[in-house]
């Protein structure tokens, strides 16, 4: 009877919605959304694409070193190359919402190795959430 999620939440540090904003929408290409009138400031919604799909962003601790995480799926090896190079520059920019970790463009990814795994690489955006983009 389930077919898709409408949701994922993700926690990030009080205060820091605009960060969420660079990473998710600047670096990721999300498309930001309205979220309800008296929830503003307090959340963020993004939408992954057309999928009617999204990602929102809410305020509260994490987790350290949490292996729990969404998987993003990109429509092509090179749409994935592209996002993995941006995030990679992203994380070695720096700034308050680069990504605390980034698998290196060209290096072996951070999970689990193996036949059964598609192309991927993983990353933790600035509050440490762990996030993974696949094939």
């Amino acid at each position: 009877m389930i077919s898709g999620l409408a949701h994922v939440n993700m926690l990030v540090p009080s205060g820091t919605l605009e960060l969420a904003t660079e990473f998710y929408g600047t670096t990721l290409g999300l498309k930001a959304r309205d979220v309800p009138s008296h929830q503003k400031g307090s959340l963020a919604w993004f939408d992954i694409g057309e999928s009617g799909q999204q990602i929102h962003i809410a305020f509260g601790p994490n987790e350290e070193r949490s292996s729990r995480h969404p998987c993003f799926r990109l429509e092509s090896g090179e749409k994935l190359l592209e996002l993995r190079q941006r995030i990679w520059d992203h994380h070695e920019k720096g700034g308050e919402a680069a990504p605390k970790e980034a698998d290196k463009p060209g290096a072996v990814n951070s999970g689990a190795q193996g036949v059964e795994y598609p192309q991927r690489f993983f990353a933790r955006d600035y509050a440490g959430n762990r996030l993974e983009f696949s094939l």
